[in-house]
């Protein structure tokens, strides 16, 4: 039976890739802020609960990460930046990232398959922006996406079968996007989880460190 962790699991993602995977016979730890006080802003709180953690993993899913901070909206202009608001997205998306990814190398096994996916963002591609705006979403998106090809890098001179990515899960709808889906074509989270599950099962070690959306195809940087 696979050990699976899941990082962010009281959202609307979280609970369906949960949901999903012990469905697939997986033996899933979920954690939350709202359940476990995981703040993954700070790192004493991360390292207490994660360090508390016995392993290893298979697989580590990572559904955490804020559209704006509290009271603010998504920019639509460079004028709209706030950088106390901007600090707190990069707070959430990049730093909180950091503080789980520091943990791998203890979590994961040292040999055999293992997956770690981290959830950004198509908008995190710098190469797939055309239209501007959400500078501090895209921007946080994208330094996570960073964090992660380069946890893939040092997992790879240590861990030989293990495969780290950054996933772009669609437009899902939960109440993270319900203000902003505007006329997106929204999926609902249990077949969102599902489309990742199949792409985590089918990757392949050459993609560690890749960044793809839920049908597996290649996201630009």
């Amino acid at each position: 039976m696979i050990n699976a962790l899941v990082i962010g699991a009281s959202g609307g993602i979280g609970q369906a890739m949960v949901a999903e995977m012990r469905a697939r016979g997986g033996n899933v730890t979920g954690l939350s802020r709202s359940v476990d006080g995981l703040d993954i802003t700070k790192a004493e709180t991360v390292d207490a609960i994660l360090g508390a953690l016995n392993g290893p993993f298979q697989t580590v899913f990572v559904a955490t990460g804020i559209l704006a901070a509290a009271g603010h909206a998504p920019e639509k202009q460079l004028s709209a930046i706030d950088p106390l608001a901007m600090a707190e997205v990069f707070a959430v998306n990049t730093i909180g990232t950091a503080n789980i990814l520091r943990h791998l190398p203890r979590l994961l096994p040292k040999q055999g398959r293992s997956v770690s996916a981290v959830l950004t963002a198509r908008v995190g591609s710098i190469g797939d922006n055309r239209i501007g705006g959400w500078h501090s979403y895209r921007a946080s998106k994208a330094a996570a996406n960073m964090l992660v090809h380069g946890a893939a890098v040092e997992l790879g001179r240590t861990h030989k079968d293990a495969i780290a990515v950054a996933l772009h899960p669609g437009t899902v709808a939960t109440p993270f996007t319900a203000d902003y889906a505007g006329t997106h074509k929204t999926v609902p989270a249990d077949e969102t989880a599902k489309l990742l599950c199949d792409v985590m099962e089918r990757l392949q070690p050459f993609q560690t460190g890749g960044f793809y959306d839920y049908s597996g195809a290649e996201v630009p940087w």
